[in-house]
């Protein structure tokens, strides 16, 4: 049910964007549409979901090997990635370096990678893959003398340093902050970069996050282990009828 609720999320979203009245309007967007998190881990957990919980209630051998199979392949996925991410550390961080750039570029295409943007610098306390310039990959805030933004020069709200009693947000607080010398900058907008600042927080939580992935794949293991062994007890039943 969990899943079926993610995937009407994202098909909620892509029928507000008019994504599908226009399917081909999918592959016009540059960046990364956040929507795409909704549909694929809704789906996966709806398959997840329906092969184990029926598969279990009706005794359905073939669903519970399913369901074994496809968690046990997340879960090698789930290895290969982390073994990938800490012996090419260099390529990943370039990899994520363009991601974001990607990302810039499409900045105001999409509302909701807006969104997604917004909320990673102002919880990260950034600007941009490595700096504020990186905010000249964006048509509207390059500092290009053909520019004729007003945003021309400047960067998103959400770069901003925050005031502790600002209740309200200025969104044009951005604007012109890189016109300004590097030292004053420092006093209105985040001037480092978000791949720095997340290894940052990487390394201040990393017993959290490598606790949440233990965590994670510990029911992974417990879940394919239960699976397995409710098929041999179908089978064995089954065998001596």
């Amino acid at each position: 049910f969990l899943g079926i609720a993610f995937l009407g999320i994202g098909l909620w979203a892509w029928n507000e964007k008019g994504v599908l009245s226009n399917i081909s309007s999918i592959t016009d967007l540059g960046g990364f549409d956040p929507v795409w998190l909704f549909l694929v881990v809704g789906g996966v957990m709806f398959i997840l979901g329906f092969a184990g919980c029926i598969g279990a209630l009706r005794e359905n051998t073939f669903l519970l090997k399913f369901f074994s199979v496809f968690l046990g392949i997340i879960f090698f996925l789930e290895l290969t990635a982390g073994v990938l991410a800490f012996v090419f550390k260099d390529w990943i961080k370039d990899q994520l370096y363009f991601f974001i750039n990607n990302n810039i570029r499409a900045y105001r295409d999409d509302i909701d990678l807006q969104n997604l943007i917004d909320f990673t610098q102002e919880y990260w306390q950034c600007c941009g893959a490595f700096g504020a310039d990186d905010w000249n990959l964006n048509i509207y805030f390059n500092c290009t003398d053909s520019n004729a933004s007003r945003e021309r020069c400047g960067v998103p709200f959400s770069c901003c340093t925050k005031a502790p009693a600002e209740d309200v947000i200025n969104t044009q607080c951005g604007y012109d902050a890189r016109q300004k010398p590097e030292v004053d900058q420092q006093i209105v907008i985040y001037t480092k970069g978000c791949v720095p600042q997340f290894e940052k927080w990487l390394q201040d939580n990393l017993t959290i996050v490598a606790g949440i992935f233990i965590g994670i794949a510990l029911l992974q293991i417990f879940g394919i282990c239960l699976a397995q062994n409710l098929v041999s007890d179908i089978e064995a039943v089954r065998a001596s009828w």
